[in-house]
């Protein structure tokens, strides 16, 4: 675990966020859908989960299924894209790294956004702000905008005026704006807007009569922490200018991990699941591996459709590993405990396995007799180099190796190409 980096060494914080992330990162590599009204759907190309300013224009609201949006796609011009994880992910780590060149201090927060420690006056920091995002544009081909401020609720806040006023031209300082003009665009956002603030506490806030971000900065964090809790108070002194929230030098989910997905075609048998699971536990493995964690306990579960009319079912296990680890043969044991309680012929929609109460690697060696073989031997590196090198389903434990019978993965039928990460699909360029 890292230690928080003192806020003194950060007197100002800058929040990197690329627009409309999957919807971008599609038209870094496809120039023919700039401009065009697009969405990226969801697993088994259910939702949009990302839209572009196009498609919100056209009133596409985040969730909506495309089923009832492909009728109309033809007529709106409406483009959709299966998700696309592998391009994805490969084109979030080369913004990460282009960012990292600008700040001894980066706190990657999610795919899409990262916070890095900054230092200079207005003018140097406007300068950087446009730096960063003129650089993410011309070597990654996404575009993001930068909110730069004292605290990070702030940088957040002022990333948000960035993106969504157009005089900003994609950076925004808060020591750059004028205490009026300040006034006015937080008398303008909803409370609901801040970071942090969710639907419920912003009703909750409402029957305070605090309806803006203005309105939160005049209330009195005692009684904002009396009524509602110490961490909404932090909130408030962050829009102040007071830092409370800590940078981090890395920012992963240590509380649990989870694989889960639901399935193109349902799954009947408990043969089908076992595969399910085995490929489930390895993934987990190579992911544990690459964090420098091992688990102690493991839940595996299953469902049926919630939707469906017949039998429902959601059989779940919860099983304690015998020590702390992150071997696949392990993992793959514990999650196959699920598979007496799984009933032939019921329609399992989903399936997962959760990792919980993680530790990091080597933090409690185990005693000589309770030793793992598999673990001395790095089995589950090995694993994800070869799956790695050679692409996924090229090696696998036991069923999770098999490469017939995966017509329950996931449904993609409009992804675009990895054209980052294979080399058959590498993009093609001709000299005119």
């Amino acid at each position: 675990m890292t230690k928080p980096v003192l806020m003194r060494r950060m007197p100002q914080i800058a929040h990197v966020d690329v627009n409309c992330f999957y919807a971008s990162a599609e038209r870094a590599f496809d120039p023919s859908l700039e401009g065009r009204p697009l969405v990226v759907l969801s697993n088994n190309d259910g939702c949009a989960v990302t839209r572009s300013p196009e498609a919100k224009a056209l009133g596409i609201a985040t969730g909506e299924p495309w089923f009832k949006l492909a009728p109309r796609a033809k007529e709106w011009g409406l483009v959709a894209k299966s998700s696309n994880y592998e391009l994805y992910g490969d084109i979030s780590a080369r913004v990460m790294e282009l960012l990292g060149r600008h700040s001894a201090w980066m706190e990657v927060y999610s795919i899409d956004e990262a916070f890095l420690g900054v230092k200079g006056d207005p003018d140097q920091l406007l300068a950087l702000g446009r730096n960063i995002k003129d650089a993410v544009r011309r070597h990654v081909g996404v575009p993001v905008c930068v909110g730069i401020a004292p605290t990070k609720t702030l940088a957040k806040l002022c990333n948000k005026w960035a993106k969504n006023n157009a005089a900003f031209g994609g950076v925004c300082h808060w020591d750059s704006v004028p205490w009026p003009q300040r006034e006015s665009l937080m008398e303008r956002l909803s409370v609901e807007e801040i970071w942090g603030i969710a639907g419920r506490l912003t009703r909750r806030l409402n029957v305070m009569g605090i309806f803006t971000v203005l309105d939160l900065v005049r209330a009195d964090p005692v009684v904002i922490r009396d009524k509602f809790s110490v961490v909404l108070m932090r909130t408030v002194l962050e829009l102040r200018g007071t830092p409370c929230i800590p940078m981090e030098e890395e920012r992963i989910g240590r509380d649990q991990l989870i694989f889960s997905r639901s399935f193109a075609k349902p799954v009947t048998t408990a043969a089908g699941l076992r595969q399910v699971l085995g490929i489930y536990g390895q993934q987990a493995s190579a992911r544990l591996s690459k964090h420098g964690l091992q688990a102690k306990v493991l839940t595996a579960f299953a469902a049926t459709s919630p939707f469906r009319q017949q039998e429902q079912a959601y059989p779940s296990v919860c099983v304690s590993l015998p020590m702390p680890t992150a071997d696949p043969l392990l993992l793959t044991r514990a999650a196959h405990a699920l598979l007496p309680n799984i009933r032939d012929g019921l329609q399992y929609a989903k399936a997962g396995i959760m990792l919980t109460d993680l530790r990091p690697t080597g933090n409690q060696p185990p005693l000589e007799p309770f030793e793992n073989r598999h673990e001395e031997r790095a089995i589950g590196p090995l694993l994800e180099d070869v799956s790695r090198r050679f692409g996924r389903g090229s090696i696998g434990l036991g069923q999770a190796g098999i490469k017939t019978g995966l017509d329950w993965t996931m449904k993609r039928d409009m992804q675009s190409p990895r054209y980052t990460t294979h080399w058959d699909e590498l993009p093609l360029v001709k000299a005119a």
